[in-house]
């Protein structure tokens, strides 16, 4: 549910780089996260109670203090000179993960500043509802050729990540991680991490500029076995904080977080970004003009896929433009929307080194009324897979006034499959491709839809449009034991320099397909 405790509030959105996950340096105070420690709220030290309200009154109490951010300087240059690849190399040593003999089916390893990730994060274990700081001691880490230095605990950690035991018996494997502004990403089993979530984004692609929410305190409570880990986290900016809960549940098919959260403003907020989702595209079937590359494709996601609040299933293929695209997908009470991995095969991409068919799906599910708003996406030009270039989030029309606060629950699914369900007699589709027409700048797509529902394809009726130039051919093709229909047009542009393509299928009144959508540029 999105609703104001107080006056209505509003969304903000939120930048793509990887740069921008060590946006900002420093350390924390020990005890509270201000300039002032006198006159501003304390977060509990060791042997204090948590309870359930007390990050909420932490963060609505510091909304009325100025922003302190981290300070800048003090991370030795033995970390903060280390390439991504020696840092990545740090490890907990042997053994010395903390819960791993406890026997409750996780591991728990903080991760130190270093390389791009030189912002600190406050870290806390709470246990039998008391708290104990996660304390540093450098021989508790495995770093190959880097000579750890003696750092105070408050500046020690830039993150964490948890790894879980999938099935009863099995290895620990990675669940989840959080580090960088205030992301975090989770896994299924076998899977590696891809997709990033972002707890709030502020002003995303906006000309004001974009601001970027920080983690600054992460309480993380000692899970009972078999039972979910709850993530409680602070986060800060300028005009804003914010207090999450995050329950986290591993699974084999799909791993999920609940979350429950409530922003508060220090400043009038006119561009929010909650359920914020980015990943990596750099190109595909749809756009292959500029690549030089013996892979079939690279990407962690194919697509964004919404369930809007009238019943229309909506499948919109991302691509690498040559400029920033936004597009917004007005709604009210949306069902659902993520950025999906619909790749499943080792074929489909042909990479032996990043195996993006190993990487999840994300699908958000809202669940309260978020009213009416925007699903958003930013397509950004990239010439890295490296770069997370596609970011989505909702963004709801209502603003909100500096002194107010809004909740919003959610939850996420992390999978391996498509985890965004269709109503049944519904096609999805599985491929979109496009390459040069019949002459000119003409350009030829085809669209599988897959399923029961066009297994009988006679009785199928095709709406398709352009917003600009032409559609001068039409085709079908069914395959019928692969259950596909393959819809193949020609688009004429003549001179126009975007058009925004529908394409559906219908069975009389009947909707028969997702509705597949797509912005062609040259």
């Amino acid at each position: 549910m999105i609703s104001p405790a107080r006056p209505p509030l509003a969304l903000t959105r939120r930048g793509v780089l990887a740069g921008a996950l060590g946006a900002a340096a420093g350390s924390l105070p020990g005890n509270a996260i201000a300039a002032d420690p006198e006159t501003a709220p304390a977060l509990p030290g060791a042997g204090e109670a948590f309870e359930a309200n007390t990050l909420l009154d932490f963060a609505r109490a510091r909304s009325k203090a100025p922003f302190a951010g981290p300070k800048s300087g003090d991370l030795p240059a033995a970390l903060k000179n280390l390439s991504r690849d020696a840092y990545e190399a740090i490890r907990p040593a042997a053994g010395r993960a903390i819960w791993t003999d406890r026997g409750i089916g996780y591991s728990f390893e903080p991760l130190l500043r270093g390389s791009i990730f030189d912002t600190p994060v406050a870290m806390f274990l709470v246990e039998n509802g008391l708290v104990q700081p996660v304390s540093y001691d450098k021989t508790a880490f495995s770093a190959p050729g880097v000579d750890l230095p003696d750092l105070p605990a408050a500046a020690a950690f830039s993150g964490f990540r948890l790894r879980a035991r999938f099935v009863d018996g099995g290895d620990l494997a990675d669940f989840a991680l959080f580090q960088g502004g205030s992301f975090f990403h989770l896994v299924a089993e076998g899977q590696d991490f891809g997709i990033n979530a972002r707890a709030l984004a502020l002003r995303p692609a906006d000309a004001r500029g974009e601001e970027f929410p920080l983690f600054r305190a992460l309480f993380i409570e000692t899970p009972a076995p078999g039972q979910p880990v709850v993530v409680h986290a602070f986060a800060e900016s300028d005009s804003a904080t914010a207090a999450f809960k995050l329950t986290l549940t591993p699974g084999r098919e799909a791993s999920v977080a609940g979350i429950d959260g409530t922003v508060f403003a220090r400043a009038d907020l006119d561009h929010i970004g909650l359920g914020g989702m980015q990943g990596s595209y750099l190109f595909g079937a749809l756009d292959r003009r500029r690549v030089d590359d013996l892979r079939a494709a690279a990407f962690s996601v194919e697509g964004l896929a919404i369930h809007n609040g009238y019943g229309e299933p909506i499948w919109r293929p991302v691509h690498n433009p040559e400029a920033l695209q936004v597009s917004a997908f007005v709604d009210r009470g949306p069902k659902g929307f993520g950025l999906m991995q619909r790749a499943r095969s080792y074929d489909d991409f042909d990479d032996d080194r990043r195996h993006w068919e190993q990487r999840p799906s994300l699908w958000l599910e809202p669940l309260d009324d978020w009213s009416e708003g925007a699903v958003t996406l930013l397509e950004i030009p990239s010439d890295s897979e490296l770069n997370e270039n596609v970011f989505a989030y909702w963004r709801p029309k209502a603003t909100l006034a500096k002194g107010g606060e809004m909740r919003f629950l959610c939850r996420q699914h992390w999978s391996k499959g498509w985890p965004d369900p269709l109503p049944p007699g519904i096609a999805r589709v599985s491929d979109s491709r496009c390459g040069h027409g019949s002459a000119g700048n003409r350009r030829l797509f085809a669209v599988d839809f897959q399923g029961d529902a066009v297994m009988d394809p006679g009785d199928i009726d095709v709406d398709l449009s352009a917003s600009a130039g032409t559609i001068t051919r039409q085709d079908r093709y069914a395959y019928p034991a692969r259950k596909t229909l393959r819809i193949l047009f020609e688009l004429d542009p003549g001179g126009e320099r975007a058009s925004e393509l529908r394409l559906a299928l219908r069975r009389g009144q009947d909707r028969a397909s997702e509705t597949w959508l797509f912005r062609w540029t040259p």
